[in-house]
């Protein structure tokens, strides 16, 4: 009998605690591929650590697998790392067995040299990880070479960490949701999360994005999407769903499909996704909204055009203002994420971006103060040229890029002059969304900051 352990590391739980999706799809490609095989789940997000340790001890496991989901909290007024956290669950993993440990997850693919030296796994997975982890594990059970693995990580007699490339990918996966996390997820939430495509072609300089999945944008098969979505609409009654797509609408023709299948599916479920205002029109958006689109997240970052263009963003304000008319006169509620006092950020363009914010409609903005600094990024290259940075800098404890050129001393009372709804990192909504979860409301819960006569009470 082959037993495989899977860990989902994550217990950060701000705004709300997220469904481990990456996880399950590596559950669900592994017991597909061997269906002979035990496979079970630890989550740290429901579980303490004691849990944890007799979990280890349960089994004689042939590989246990961590996910690790972030590596801080992307919150300057906070900067809470991590690794801290996942050294002691590395730690409890080695006292309680002695099995093989691979670790992977999006943390682990932005940093998988500095977290591989770190935590001392025995192998690591970068990007993509259903097929590397399969043949992982047939080289671990079998005792077979694994030096040639793509996507894999690992460390030879010398100390030298050697990561091997993707080449190819897997082209539908399926996730099938653990009937034991759902209700916690989905009570706590509102919300499942499910991917559609993978990879983003997009250049934002501060985006780690095509470091976690590649630059070349794979769509997910479409009837295998609405089949998983249709199995946690009828075994959970899962009513409503996130698209964990870097941006949702970057194949207009795969789109299309989708929400043709979502519209003719027996699942009637509402959904939500991050949306870029590019190029995107205004038939496509009510083709969505009838598929059951009711969210966007616009990756907005600024109302700037200058700042736009330092961001490497594609796209401009009228095109900010004319989709965001789009999604007013469709009724689709929509929220707008910003940097303040990224780069090349000056207070003219804080004006700029504080004035236009009012002409918008509706919605609600979510402020990040500065960029978080991330390796193999176009903003690692400026800060080290600025001298930010040194080249060598430890950036696996987070360090933000914050313009010298900008006074950030007034932001919160300048946006709220503004008339517009801004929701700031160190503002706490925990006990209304609280609330509203236990009203069982479905879905994100930003539209209700806006339209305050409409909380439920």
């Amino acid at each position: 009998m082959i037993r495989i352990a899977f860990i989902s590391a994550n217990q950060y739980a701000i705004p709300y605690p997220v469904y481990p999706i990456g996880v399950s799809y590596l559950m669900t490609y592994i017991r597909n591929r061997l269906p002979e095989a035990e496979v079970e789940l630890f989550d740290c997000g429901r579980q303490d650590m004691e849990a944890l340790g007799a979990f280890c001890r349960k089994a004689p496991w042939n590989l246990i697998g961590v996910s690790l989901r972030n590596i801080d909290d992307v919150n300057i007024f906070e900067k809470n790392c991590f690794v801290a956290h996942y050294q002691r669950v590395m730690r409890i993993i080695r006292e309680e067995s002695d099995a093989p440990v691979v670790i992977g997850g999006p943390a682990f693919s932005i940093f998988p040299e500095a977290l591989f030296r770190t935590l001392r796994p025995d192998f690591g997975i970068i990007g993509e990880g259903e097929e590397t982890l399969f043949q992982l594990v047939q080289s671990v059970v079998h005792r077979r070479p694994y030096e040639q693995i793509e996507g894999l990580v690992w460390q030879d007699g010398e100390d030298n960490v050697t990561i091997n490339p993707h080449v190819s990918y897997i082209s539908a996966p399926e996730v099938r949701f653990d009937p034991e996390a759902v209700p916690y997820y989905y009570a706590n939430s509102g919300m499942l999360n499910v991917q559609t495509k993978r990879g983003c072609p997009f250049h934002c300089i501060y985006c780690t994005y095509p470091l976690i999945d590649g630059r070349t944008v794979r769509t997910l098969d479409a009837r295998t999407v609405v089949a998983n979505i249709e199995e946690a609409w009828f075994k959970h009654q899962v009513s409503y769903f996130f698209f964990t797509d870097s941006v949702f609408n970057i194949h207009p023709a795969y789109n299309e499909e989708l929400a043709r299948r979502l519209i003719e599916s027996r699942a009637k479920i509402r959904w939500g996704a991050y949306f870029s205002p590019y190029k995107l029109t205004y038939n496509e958006l009510k083709l969505y909204q009838d598929a059951g689109l009711t969210h966007i997240e616009w990756g907005t970052d600024t109302l700037s055009d200058q700042q736009l263009i330092n961001y490497g963003k594609n796209f401009t304000f009228e095109d900010i203002r004319r989709t965001s008319r789009y999604a007013e006169e469709l009724g689709i509620f929509y929220a707008h994420f910003l940097i303040l006092g990224g780069y090349g950020e000056t207070d003219e363009t804080l004006q700029e971006t504080f004035s236009r914010s009012a002409t918008l409609g509706p919605t609600v903005f979510f402020p990040f103060i500065g960029m978080r600094i991330y390796p193999r990024t176009a903003l690692y290259d400026i800060a080290v040229r600025e001298g930010v940075i040194a080249d060598q800098t430890a950036l696996v404890n987070p360090v933000y890029y914050v313009s010298p050129h900008a006074d950030l001393s007034r932001l919160a009372v300048q946006a709220r002059a503004t008339g517009a709804t801004w929701i700031f990192p160190d503002d706490d909504h925990s006990e209304m969304m609280l609330r509203f979860r236990k009203k069982k409301i479905r879905g994100p819960l930003w539209e209700y900051l806006r339209y305050t006569h409409s909380m439920p009470q």
